[in-house]
């Protein structure tokens, strides 16, 4: 690209390269302004006529030569032909010769140029026009005026772009400024006219790329798109608004500003993280809803941070000003269960007439935790269940808006996590509108600390999204972009970022003091005068309103808040349910109540497991061409459905196609769930002759059945765990279930799983019943590769240690009771009915699965456990507790050891028992459900064996896995009679041994502990 130099020498008729010196090093210096700025250099001087009250009279010359050149007098037509062929400034110019002299000599002697025009200084010329034209449409909005208090420059740069022309001025009055240029095709500033002269040109650049509003769009590599966005920026004339468009938007602004007012007025002690410095906000979203409703939305889902909440929840989704207002109230009893959460944490599902367009439409804004970002991928999953649901497969009736500050969306990894979901097939929501709050500050942090990057919205550039930078002070440019995203949102269905550059006028809180850290800033926002202010002189100064009017607006919403105020002091009892952001119609009774405290039978007929296991060992699609190996597992499956025995994935295959028959969609995803991290599972077939040809059984089980989702997800477990977290959201009729690679690769995922997973119905009233599949064992495999931490969910669960549960139907009641399920199966037909039991409860909790029996020989299953029988025998449901069933429960009173176990140790030790001839003397129980704890279960265990010792065995070390969280509560559950010993590895830091050998020893050691009968004896 051709750069200021270029430009200055090829289109200026100046004269010395120092000119162009000077003019570059003033460009570098010099602060962003568009004060009018003239050059003072030897061409002026050169040619002095340029110069003063002549140039208007040199560009009517100028003009008319341009029609014509026989219309002016012969010297002028000299000095334009030779201005345009590139004669040096200073000789364009020629005296007028003696009145002698005839009129070919003065052509012979006086014209510079050659007869015919110099076409290559012309196409020199116009390549340097597009190339300037260019690089405003690419670096324009780094000379924008987009900061309000005008202290800081938004990309955090002060230099000036050195291919840009920042002020018509600047070109002196040169009359090549006044040179008529052929547009390109890839602008549109010339609106019906295909030439203009360059000073109009920059001008026109100037209106359209460095005011109040900076346009990044040129990283995106579509044509149409960008063209798209020219067209909205560039064609004159095309901001405008009626008088009505005016009023509307002031009227929003009231009640914005008034709100905010009202609140400080009446709780002025309290923090709200009000929107003071970045009112516009709420006409912003107003506007982008206003427009997607106009073009065929009618449900939005939205994300937000803390700050302004309360304010979009009164304005926006239009939440009774009473049920916020009595938020403020320290004596409200709560009335839900649960712990609650403080106001501007809060979500709300609403359903409304949008005035604007007379549709109706649905308005979400889900409740989020203090982790900023943390909601954006729970939106996004939110957003892609209900389009999946109401059969929107383009977007067009479902859409998303993520609201974000400048430091998180900057800072903040998991933004980037949700940007890569953005366009993959199973996980794009169609195009999300993302508006930033640029407060151009942190909590104290300045932005020059907080990202290297020039602008805190450059994470949006990965994936092609443009960037609408726009001063938040300039109410019209603020709604004008915002409408403008929600078109290109509706036409493309692709990501759009809105950056409100604003300020915060409080600091963080309301009792936060900002000049400790930002003296300068915050005495010139002291001094800065509201938007709603500004904004109203403006319009009284236009006539579009007058002062009476403006003064009746504000008095009516304050009216409206007195109003809401009054009533809100008859409010005794905080309902948090009021506050729900994702119901679930008809699933719960009218008081939010489960209909019933029973759970069915898990199990089912044989013709239906017969007939899973056989499309589960085929293919259903003619001519498909699968892998020699594939087809030999397929095999392999076949013959397992024959003899009546089932795998870990063909349980789970089962219990998937039962619940598919019965309606409910099931929906996997993590990464290489397709196939499996393990080779087993192959729910996706690939033809190995047609390339991206694919098949997947599941869907071919029944006719009518629901429909199978199995998708590998990016690699990404914070961001894919929170979108699977939505799409659970969005249905209790539904099976979600994310697996991680390997079990203890959730721990990125963590925040997730601790500010939404653990606590969500607590605090928001919000059942959720994703389910997490973590595969988990000690294989030798290394450190990373062995555990799931299931520590970490057991130290979450809400029950007491010390208390046993007195309830009437214990196991579904304390299901009920929990916050979430960890089980560890040690069997397919256990795994089977847990799937399956998720989804028969009256209601719903997060369970996480550990599992690690994907190639154990031993952990077969026999069909008759997943079916119903005729009599209620065993295997028909799912299975707390197995006791066991050997020589020790012949003749317990004999035994002398119980071993409880949870997983995959069990097969260790049944068969190091069986090896020492210890059937008879040690029962080993299996504890399927860790949490919440089977207590009546266990009891019975404990009193069956009156004589023996009681021993935890696990194959975790023993600051891990289970021991800890099992060891109190199997005190209680006798009494604290006995001592509960431990039998497994040592404590360590890490999760397991990297060496194979040491790996054995110590699965050795710990069996010799478990078998040794003596091994206790001098601890008693």
């Amino acid at each position: 690209m051709l750069n200021l130099r270029t430009c200055v020498a090829k289109l200026r008729p100046l004269t010395a390269s120092q000119t162009v010196r000077t003019i570059s090093h003033q460009r570098l210096a010099a602060p962003r302004t568009f004060q009018q700025i003239r050059c003072y250099s030897a061409p002026v001087a050169a040619e002095p006529f340029l110069s003063g009250t002549s140039s208007n009279y040199v560009e009517e010359m100028y003009y008319a030569w341009l029609e014509n050149p026989k219309s002016v007098h012969k010297s002028w037509d000299i000095f334009f032909r030779n201005a345009n062929a590139g004669a040096a400034p200073g000789t364009a110019y020629q005296s007028p010769p003696p009145l002698s002299t005839s009129l070919s000599t003065l052509t012979q002697a006086q014209f510079l140029g050659q007869a015919q025009p110099n076409v290559d200084k012309l196409v020199e010329d116009h390549l340097a026009v597009q190339s300037l034209i260019r690089a405003y449409q690419i670096r324009g909005h780094h000379v924008a005026q987009l900061d309000p208090l005008g202290i800081l420059d938004a990309d955090l740069d002060s230099s000036l772009p050195a291919d840009i022309v920042t002020s018509t001025d600047k070109l002196g009055e040169a009359p090549l400024s006044f040179i008529v240029f052929h547009l390109p095709t890839t602008t549109f500033i010339g609106g019906n006219e295909s030439a203009l002269p360059l000073r109009e040109i920059i001008r026109r650049l100037e209106m359209a790329y460095c005011q109040h509003i900076g346009v990044e769009f040129m990283f995106i590599n579509d044509l149409e798109q960008c063209q798209w966005i020219r067209r909205k920026f560039e064609t004159p004339g095309i901001m405008q608004f009626t008088n009505e468009e005016k009023r509307t938007l002031l009227a929003r602004l009231v009640r914005s500003t008034r709100f905010e007012e009202f609140l400080h007025r009446k709780w002025s002690s309290e923090k709200r993280f009000g929107l003071e410095g970045c009112e516009v906000l709420i006409p912003a979203l107003k506007t982008i809803i206003d427009k997607s409703s106009e073009k065929g939305v009618d449900y939005v889902i939205m994300g937000m941070p803390h700050r302004g909440r309360l304010n979009v929840l009164a304005n926006v989704i239009r939440k009774e000003l009473e049920q916020i207002f009595c938020q403020f109230d320290s004596k409200l009893e709560a009335a839900d269960e649960g712990s609650g959460d403080v106001k501007y944490h809060l979500g709300m599902y609403h359903r409304r007439i949008n005035r604007v367009t007379d549709r109706n439409i649905t308005l979400s804004l889900v409740a989020n935790p203090s982790h900023l970002e943390a909601a954006d991928p729970v939106v996004q999953g939110k957003t892609k269940a209900e389009q999946f649901y109401c059969g929107d497969t383009e977007g067009k009736k479902v859409m998303s808006i993520l609201l974000h500050g400048d430091a998180a969306f900057a800072g903040q990894g998991i933004v980037y996590e949700t940007f890569h979901l953005s366009d993959l097939p199973s996980y794009t929501t169609h195009g999300t509108v993302h508006v930033v709050v640029n407060n151009q500050i942190g909590f104290t942090t300045d932005p020059r600390m907080a990202r290297s990057s020039p602008y805190p919205t450059d994470v949006a550039r990965v994936v092609n999204a443009p960037i609408f930078h726009v001063n938040a002070d300039d109410p019209e440019a603020v709604v004008y972009v915002c409408n403008v995203a929600a078109e290109w949102r509706s036409t493309f269905h692709k990501d759009v970022v809105v950056d409100l550059v604003c300020y915060r006028r409080n600091g963080h809180n309301e009792m936060d003091e900002p000049m400790f850290t930002q003296p300068l800033m915050y005495k010139q926002i002291r001094k800065q005068k509201p938007v709603l202010q500004k904004y109203a002189e403006l319009l009284i100064s236009q006539g579009v309103v007058n002062q009476p009017e403006y003064e009746e607006e504000i008095a009516k919403y304050d009216k409206i808040c007195e109003e809401a105020h009054a009533r809100s002091k008859d409010e005794k009892i905080l309902h948090i349910k009021h506050w729900l952001d994702s119901p679930w119609p008809g699933f719960f009774t009218l008081d939010g109540q489960p209909r019933s405290m029973t759970c069915p039978s898990t199990g089912l007929n044989e013709e239906d497991l017969t007939h899973i296991g056989q499309v589960a060992s085929s293919v259903p699609v003619e001519d498909f061409t699968i892998h020699g190996g594939l087809s030999r597992i397929l095999k392999t499956r076949g013959e397992m459905v024959k003899n009546r025995t089932v795998d870990w994935a063909l349980a789970e295959y089962m219990a998937f196609g039962s619940l598919l028959k019965d309606g409910i969609h099931i929906r996997l995803s993590g990464q290489d769930v397709e196939r499996g991290t393990f080779s087993h599972r192959h729910h996706v077939l690939h033809d190995q002759n047609v390339d991206k040809r694919t098949c997947i059984p599941m869907n071919h089980l029944w006719p009518n059945q629901a429909p199978y989702t199995v998708c590998n997800s990016s690699l990404s477990e914070y961001g894919v765990l929170g979108f699977e977290l939505g799409f659970a959201m969005a249905s209790p009729n539904a099976l979600v279930l994310w697996e991680a690679q390997f079990g203890d690769f959730h721990n990125t995922a963590q925040c997730i799983i601790d500010q939404f997973i653990c606590p969500g119905q607590a605090k928001w009233v919000r059942q959720n019943g994703i389910v997490l599949l973590l595969p988990h064992g000690m294989e030798g495999m290394g450190p990373e590769h062995s555990s799931a931490r299931p520590e970490r969910f057991l130290q979450m669960c809400n029950d007491d240690p010390d208390v046993f549960p007195k309830l009437d139907d214990f196991d579904v009641r304390q299901l009920y009771d929990c916050n979430w399920i960890v089980v560890n199966c040690s069997t397919p037909a256990n795994f089977f009915h847990v799937l399956r039991r998720q989804i028969l409860l009256p209601f719903r909790k997060p369970p996480g699965v550990p599992k690690g029996l994907v190639w154990d020989a031993d952990a077969g299953t026999v069909l008759p456990w997943l079916t119903v029988p005729s009599c209620p025998l065993a295997g028909t449901h799912f299975l707390r507790v197995i006791p066991d069933s050997g020589p020790a429960a012949q003749n317990p009173e004999q035994v002398k050891r119980v071993l409880f176990c949870t997983g995959k140790v069990y097969y260790d030790l049944t068969r190091e028992r069986k090896a020492r001839q210890m059937e008879a003397d040690v029962a080993i129980t299996r504890v399927e459900q860790l949490s919440p704890f089977p207590f009546d279960l266990l009891q019975r265990e404990a009193e069956k064996y009156p004589a023996a010792e009681l021993v935890w065995c696990q194959e975790e070390h023993k600051n891990q896995g289970y021991y800890d969280y099992v060891k109190p509560r199997l005190r209680t559950t006798i009494n604290r009679a006995k001592p509960v010993w431990y039998a497994g590895r040592e404590p360590a830091a890490a999760p397991a041994t990297g060496n194979k050998k040491t790996h054995l020893t110590e699965l050795q050691r710990l069996l010799d502990t478990a078998f040794n009968l003596d091994a206790f004896k001098d601890l008693s």
